[in-house]
């Protein structure tokens, strides 16, 4: 039977360990505000060297920071996206989304065969995309809605320095584990809206 994940605190406890190691970085950069490019040279997602086989930066990128201001944005939204997916999924599943969306993130982001990348965006994307989609797919309405409020949140985080095949591929993989579970999961509850009109007025 469906248990939440609330229990055991996974979004707590993947934020304590993205603080944690945005610290650790913090002192080998000699900076707490920005990340000395040593370090994200060191354990970022560095495509060539993966090509090499060092395929563990995919999973060390997902937890190295760029900046203050680039761990305060993600773990704030980990924080929002994270506390709804606790609700909605088990451990397990969390956990299958979390960490299946950032490396999808990353698989994706070998298309860009020289690129440097860090952060946990892909995953947090992932989470976004498995809530959204999850309670639309549950409660037996269309899922398009989903789909253009996930993609338009996409669209706005797309800029400069920003990693949008990652987004993407986390994206992606976050919709497709959510819209499994919702359709494995039963009993489905189907809301339908209908709409009255009262035969007469009181004057």
């Amino acid at each position: 039977m469906y248990k939440s994940s609330r229990s055991c605190m996974p979004t707590y406890v993947l934020i304590a360990i993205n603080v944690a190691v945005y610290g650790l970085t913090s002192y080998l950069s000699g900076d707490i505000f920005e990340t000395s490019g040593a370090v994200i040279r060191s354990y970022g997602q560095f495509n060539p060297d993966i090509f090499n086989g060092e395929v563990w930066r995919f999973f060390t990128a997902m937890f190295i920071h760029a900046n203050i201001a680039h761990i305060l944005g993600n773990m704030l939204f980990l924080l929002i996206f994270g506390l709804r997916a606790e609700d909605l999924f088990d451990i397990k599943e969390y956990l299958l989304i979390y960490f299946v969306s950032g490396l999808a993130g990353g698989f994706l982001t070998l298309l860009w065969p020289d690129s440097l990348s860090v952060g946990a965006s892909g995953a947090i994307f992932g989470m976004l995309g498995a809530c959204t989609i999850y309670v639309r797919r549950a409660i037996g309405q269309s899922i398009i809605t989903a789909l253009l409020y996930s993609f338009f949140l996409f669209m706005l985080n797309i800029g400069p320095k920003v990693n949008y095949l990652a987004h993407l591929g986390g994206l992606v993989a976050g919709l497709l584990i959510g819209y499994v579970l919702a359709a494995s999961r039963k009993p489905r509850q189907v809301v339908r809206y209908e709409h009255g009109f009262p035969s007469s007025y009181g004057g």
